[in-house]
């Protein structure tokens, strides 16, 4: 396959390195002492799962040198996805269903639609990436911790559906091409059966982890280990879950408590980029995590209290810590998308 990857920081660096090993044409979109590195010395992963190098790597900081692809991870935060959207247009190819897909890999809930909106549904297929990666040096990518496992799947699901009949159509479908491909190159990927649960369950889990970590800066062991700490987190859950089912979206009953679960099998010292982010004063996601789980309230009719205070008060941290560390302006608000 003919893959473009959108952001070449750890998320895309690892999945698209195991891609390029793998023999798929892979190109790296990305800038500055990265690209340079890339290109000249090639990529390097560290990881869990086995070290590997990649060299000759494709790298371009210019779409147009790319042109039409059959897929793009799109892997840039929510608070680049302006001119990562505008880049998006010479990679696309036409044809509902079987031309490029857009795997959109940001954390949130609206990132899919504000890129649909671009490059229409059709070409759009939300997902879920479960990593934690970053770059530790220009061409290198270090996988800290976490599965290494991308979930994804058609904007209405309809692969998912004819996976479980076992349909004959499922050989040629592109969604069904892309898992093929990435189990081969030793990634885990799961065709969801509801790609939107997925993504609401992960925004359940990394909102109010995030945002009350943010707020209080301890890490996990600490917030989860307080009762009054916990009874927020499980608060600010409950408050994602009213959202989610006011929206339609077909949660697991339990889910609340069966994240609390998850969050208990975390490292203790372990935090969340949106908590290392606000307080470093850097460009951080508060407003696709925090800032839409108020706007989607508002949206919906849902009250949310806890996010609500959380919010206000990030937003102040970032204002001040950015002053602090001369970092500039707040990234502007992303629009509320709908399933």
């Amino acid at each position: 396959m003919k893959i473009a990857v959108v952001g070449a920081g750890g998320i895309g660096g690892y999945f698209g390195g195991r891609l390029a090993a793998a023999g798929h044409d892979v190109w790296f979109v990305a800038r500055g002492a990265h690209l340079q590195a890339l290109r000249r010395d090639g990529l390097r992963i560290e990881s869990p799962d086995g070290d590997l190098t990649v060299t000759p790597v494709r790298a371009t900081d210019d779409t147009r040198e790319i042109g039409p692809v059959d897929v793009v991870l799109l892997c840039v935060k929510t608070w680049q996805l302006e001119p990562a959207v505008e880049a998006l247009k010479p990679l696309i190819g036409t044809g509902v269903g079987t031309g490029t897909a857009v795997v959109t890999l940001q954390n949130g809930v609206e990132a899919p639609e504000r890129v649909a909106a671009a490059v229409g549904r059709e070409a759009v297929l939300p997902g879920i990436a479960k990593i934690i990666a970053r770059v530790s040096g220009p061409g290198r990518i270090q996988h800290v911790g976490g599965l290494g496992s991308l979930t994804f799947g058609e904007w209405d699901n309809r692969v998912g559906e004819r996976a479980r009949e076992r349909s004959g159509e499922r050989a040629g479908d592109r969604v069904e091409r892309l898992r093929e491909a990435l189990a081969g190159a030793s990634v885990t990927a799961v065709v969801a059966e509801d790609v939107w649960t997925e993504l609401w369950a992960k925004f359940l889990f990394v909102v109010p982890l995030g945002s009350l970590g943010a707020v209080a800066d301890v890490p996990f062991g600490v917030l989860r280990s307080r009762p009054g700490t916990r009874r927020l987190l499980a608060d600010g859950m409950r408050e994602i879950e009213r959202v989610a089912r006011a929206a339609g979206i077909p949660l697991p009953d339990g889910i609340v408590a069966s994240t609390l679960d998850f969050v208990d099998a975390q490292p203790a010292q372990g935090t969340t980029s949106l908590q290392r982010d606000v307080l470093a004063g850097l460009p951080s996601e508060l407003d696709a995590w925090t800032g839409s789980a108020v706007r989607l309230g508002a949206r919906y009719g849902i009250a949310t209290p806890v996010h609500d205070v959380l919010y206000e008060v990030l937003r102040l941290r970032e204002e001040q810590a950015r002053r602090e560390h001369g970092t500039g302006d707040l990234p502007a608000s992303g629009g509320a998308g709908t399933r």
